[in-house]
């Protein structure tokens, strides 16, 4: 078992690892909110989703919070009559990605504030570590 300031700081950094992950996947489905396929018919990108999971971690003997996995979103395509668009079928329906920018914005503000509160985690308990040690060195 670890130091429970070090245990504090190694669970803060494995949120900020999953948070990071969870960014970049919310701002992959917003890049890409718009994307068809590129031949009629096609299929369009399809939602990513992010699951974690809790680990243990051995060395230290605390629970980590981990990305479990990467998926796709199952839910269906929109589709919207648009025959100009080289994605149309032969009717002029145009496959979109079942991406909805609402709820990515919404994830993207949970996971920002999600990894603020795991810094916020960090700064403080590096914070304790110093006065700890200044404490350690005035009463020698």
């Amino acid at each position: 078992m670890i130091d429970p300031l070090q245990a504090s700081i190694r669970i803060a950094g494995a949120g900020l690892a999953a948070q990071s992950t969870r960014v970049r996947i919310v701002s992959e489905n917003l890049a890409n909110a718009q994307s068809t396929g590129s031949t009629p018919g096609a299929k369009p990108y399809v939602r990513k989703t992010v699951t974690f999971a809790s680990e243990l971690d051995r060395a230290s003997g605390v629970d980590l919070v981990a990305v479990k996995s990467i998926g796709a979103d199952r839910a269906p395509f929109r589709i919207e009559h648009d025959p100009g668009n080289p994605a149309a079928d032969a009717n002029g329906f145009v496959k979109l990605p079942n991406v909805n920018i609402m709820m990515e914005m919404a994830d993207m503000r949970e996971a920002n504030r999600s990894y603020e509160a795991n810094l916020q985690v960090i700064k403080q308990a590096r914070e304790l570590c110093s006065m700890t040690i200044d404490l350690l060195r005035t009463s020698s």
